[in-house]
């Protein structure tokens, strides 16, 4: 295999953890269908024993379309009934496809055109019921999410739609006793603030947290879970770890977004479960802790939002 293969293919395995984590938040089906030059790993098996040997026993499957959210339901399902008790899984209309339900058509802040019709010809409305009813028929869903804001891509209008979808979100993660996972790009005060106003579910993550510092703290002084992912290794991400430090580690989740925001030294190579051990090394780093320490509070922390496996 040639070194250009290998710099687009799958990163070599990295050392195990010595305690085993979760990965709070992984989009397994994208990282099944992903495209690389080289043929392995390609199987969920293969995904899920390379996770396991790496230190990732268990993680947080998130489907937040429509066709992802019935993935999920489906492959809960599956792995349940051969014994697999390595997947929990969390549903949603992510913010973006909730614009795309409401039919918004809209020149974006960054000028790109949006999708010349709806994605799905169910409104809004069905759309997130039909989330509800999976979520509600599935015990190993065990939270509501992504769901949140994203003004990278929405204008006016579709903001309008992304803040009636979360607040539908926040509320069915309530009627359930469910997590909620937020999804939160250039849109901090407004997720806050929408939070505060309808009241947080008592389990609310910011999955990916990209706040700064001050942020942080705002989080912590409402209990609130910061998830971290990639990024926090980048090397030009001082403020995304002084955030880290502000936040109790009893309120630090770790995850890969796979197969998006790979850590260094990989980026933009695919993601996949088992590379989180450089994200849950960077942590540990950041915080001058001990590494098993860091990686058994994780686990105690995931088992305190999802409850047990």
């Amino acid at each position: 295999m040639s070194r250009r293969t290998r710099e687009r293919g799958w990163p070599a395995d990295p050392e195990p953890l010595p305690v085993p984590v979760v990965d709070n938040h992984t989009h397994l089906e994208s990282v099944l269908s992903f495209e690389t030059p080289d043929e392995e790993p390609r199987t969920l098996d293969d995904q899920l024993a390379r996770a396991a040997a790496a230190g990732v026993t268990r993680m947080v499957q998130v489907g937040c379309d429509l066709d992802a959210a019935a993935w999920t339901d489906a492959l809960l399902r599956e792995r349940a009934a051969v014994g697999d008790r390595s997947l929990l899984g969390a549903l949603a209309v992510h913010p973006n496809e909730a614009v795309l339900h409401a039919g918004i058509r809209e020149v974006a802040p960054d000028g790109l055109e949006p999708a010349p019709e709806p994605r799905h010809e169910v409104d809004l409305d069905t759309a997130i019921a039909r989330i509800a009813a999976l979520a509600r028929g599935n015990g190993r869903v065990r939270a509501i999410g992504e769901t949140g804001l994203d003004h990278f891509r929405a204008g006016p209008a579709g903001r309008q739609a992304q803040v009636e979808a979360f607040r539908q979100h926040i509320a069915l993660a309530k009627e359930l006793g469910l997590a909620l996972q937020i999804h939160d790009r250039d849109a901090h005060q407004d997720v806050i603030d929408v939070l505060l106003r309808d009241g947080a579910p008592e389990r609310t993550v910011f999955h990916c947290y990209s706040g700064d510092a001050e942020m942080a703290r705002v989080c912590a002084e409402h209990g609130w879970y910061l998830s971290f992912a990639g990024p926090v290794t980048f090397k030009a991400n001082d403020g995304l770890r002084a955030a880290l430090r502000e936040t109790p580690l009893d309120r630090v989740l770790v995850e890969t977004d796979a197969p998006y925001l790979t850590p260094h030294p990989f980026r933009g190579r695919p993601n996949a479960p088992y590379l989180l051990p450089h994200t849950v090394r960077q942590v540990a780093e950041t915080l001058g802790r001990d590494l098993g320490e860091v990686c058994s509070a994780l686990a105690a922390t995931s088992e305190d939002v999802y409850g047990p496996w």
